[in-house]
């Protein structure tokens, strides 16, 4: 299968070579939303879909935004067990799921590699699991483990994708903050319990993280950690209603006066996050132009990159005339 040119360069095996809108029709393919009822599971919710998906929440609104136009979604509010508030979910609409089940039909139709025998991949999904579950057990080559490629957040083990790690050094930074006198009290608990929410992270994985910060403490200032929120938060040019909330609990229990905010958001805006993927990428441009040239060869083996991690020619073009900027002055 070609791997499709929106796909997300961050997810690794078979996984990846879908785009992150296919993916997540896959998963309210599996998780329909409850008639006539007024709750409906944390799958459905943006952080629900997050976890499943391996993209980060800041990522999703984008996404569904996109298969909402294109009337594959339909969104409602409802009651989530463990939230304080009722939340946003999606489900399919008719269109919706037409669309999900064609990408299933065409899943199924591709050879992959089981114990040394190629089978189509429609006999490894079977009823009990859900289709990305499966999915995440092959690899790039189509060679299918029995262990998983990566695991979602939403799962307490195994290894998450580059763009989930993001989620989880934050996490892991926080606790060490919270650990520093020795204790975690219950305001930072709460605070703590906010952003593993609006993750989707499990718990044993959350207690995880919090053991690893606990054992080699290395407390970054607050005003680092809200700047690294602010500028995660900024990745799609706007701050959103749940990402304003969260933002704001944060500033509360750091203790960040509004004057701070507005600095620290004007230094968010100025010097952007940049994702793994953009970084890998300008490390490898970097070493192409270390001649002053870049040779076809190289030319076509970025452009390859660049179809493999969605990146823009835009993108490229800025990275570019940075780095050109550089080598000048």
């Amino acid at each position: 299968m070609k791997t499709n040119k929106m796909g997300s360069g961050m997810v690794s095996g078979f996984l990846g070579t879908l785009t992150t809108e296919e993916r997540t029709l896959l998963h309210l393919l599996d998780n329909q939303l409850p008639e006539n009822n007024w709750e409906a599971p944390m799958e459905l919710t943006q952080a629900g879909i997050s976890a499943a998906v391996h993209v980060q929440r800041k990522h999703v609104p984008r996404t569904l935004k996109r298969l909402q136009e294109q009337d594959f979604l339909n969104t409602t509010s409802r009651h989530v067990p463990g939230a304080r508030q009722r939340r946003r979910v999606y489900s399919l609409t008719p269109e919706g799921r037409e669309r999900a089940l064609s990408i299933l039909n065409r899943i199924k139709a591709v050879p992959v590699q089981s114990d040394g025998t190629t089978v189509l991949l429609e006999s490894l999904l079977t009823s009990s699991k859900n289709t990305l579950e499966s999915l995440a057990h092959i690899d790039e080559h189509m060679k299918v483990h029995s262990e998983p490629v990566m695991s979602p957040v939403s799962h307490p083990e195994g290894s998450a994708s580059l763009d989930a790690q993001a989620g989880e050094a934050l996490v892991r930074r926080m606790f060490a903050r919270a650990w520093q006198d020795g204790r975690i009290t219950k305001d930072e608990q709460l605070l703590l319990n906010e952003v593993v929410d609006f993750l989707g992270m499990h718990p044993d994985r959350v207690r995880r993280l919090s053991n690893e910060a606990r054992r080699e403490i290395n407390a970054p200032p607050p005003e680092e950690i809200y700047l690294e929120m602010l500028r995660q938060a900024l990745v799609d040019g706007v701050i959103h209603e749940e990402e304003e909330a969260l933002l704001r609990t944060v500033q509360i229990a750091f203790d960040i006066d509004s004057e701070t905010h507005e600095r620290m958001l004007r230094e968010a805006l100025e010097k952007p996050y940049i994702s793994p993927e953009l970084e890998a990428y300008r490390s490898v441009l970097k070493t192409a132009m270390i001649d002053g040239i870049i040779t076809n060869d190289e030319s076509a083996m970025l452009e390859t990159l660049r179809l493999k991690t969605g990146i823009s020619e835009q993108e490229h073009a800025m990275l570019l005339a940075e780095l050109q900027d550089k080598v000048e002055g």
